[in-house]
């Protein structure tokens, strides 16, 4: 009906319910994304937060979700990383290499952006330029100039890692054919989130990990 309707779910996550698989909805963002004129955003903070809400309140004819997570998140020291503005964009350059010429890139979205934000820390400590992108929206990317797009995810960029307690469904289109993704293959399990966590590959440790094999496959390529 193109009604500008906003809806808020929680529990948007893997991680959100330690009763269980039935607490843990890691098909509903990629049926959610997959509805014709629906606005989906998934923030990773309190100032993605605002500027979802902020870019919601624009629409007219076009509903729109937030995907809102249950746990405590930090909030980034947008005076290190980008500002969040680049939320209405869909996706944005959260975080680059010091000379800005990434070799590696890291996606995330929601309460995995900060997995991939200390991953990013971890990577650049070690001397991989790597980039850590936050892409709150998929719809509201695609919307974007190929340039724009272009410049959050350079083609010339092949080894990437996306990150998202969710479906990997539907995650090839930004990481390519090689690209690798840590999501969800099954449901999930009945345990604190820290053991979850750790149980499917949700740290920053195994984000810098499946990001080097990105980069040995790479070379080994060449």
């Amino acid at each position: 009906m193109e009604l500008p309707t906003l809806f808020v779910f929680t529990h948007d996550a893997m991680g959100d319910g330690e009763d269980g698989p039935t607490h843990q909805p890691v098909e509903h963002l990629a049926s959610l994304r997959a509805i014709p004129g629906l606005t989906v955003l998934r923030p990773g903070d309190a100032n993605e937060v605002v500027e979802a809400y902020r870019y919601v309140m624009q629409l007219r004819h076009r509903p729109a979700i937030l995907a809102l997570s249950r746990q405590p998140l930090p909030t980034l020291d947008r005076q290190k990383y980008a500002p969040a503005g680049g939320v209405a964009r869909g996706a944005y350059v959260l975080g680059d290499p010091p000379d800005g010429r990434p070799e590696l890139i890291l996606i995330a979205t929601g309460s995995e952006l900060i997995v991939a934000v200390e991953a990013h820390e971890k990577l650049i400590a070690q001397g991989i330029r790597s980039r850590v992108v936050s892409m709150p929206s998929w719809d509201i990317f695609e919307h974007q100039s190929q340039d724009y797009r272009e410049s959050v995810l350079p083609p010339r960029v092949r080894a990437r890692v996306a990150v998202e307690q969710a479906s990997i469904f539907g995650w090839e289109r930004y990481v390519g054919p090689s690209g690798a993704v840590i999501g969800m293959q099954t449901f999930g399990a009945s345990a604190p989130l820290k053991a979850l966590q750790g149980k499917f590959g949700f740290t920053p440790d195994k984000v810098v990990e499946a990001a080097m094999a990105q980069l040995k496959h790479e070379v080994s390529a060449v």
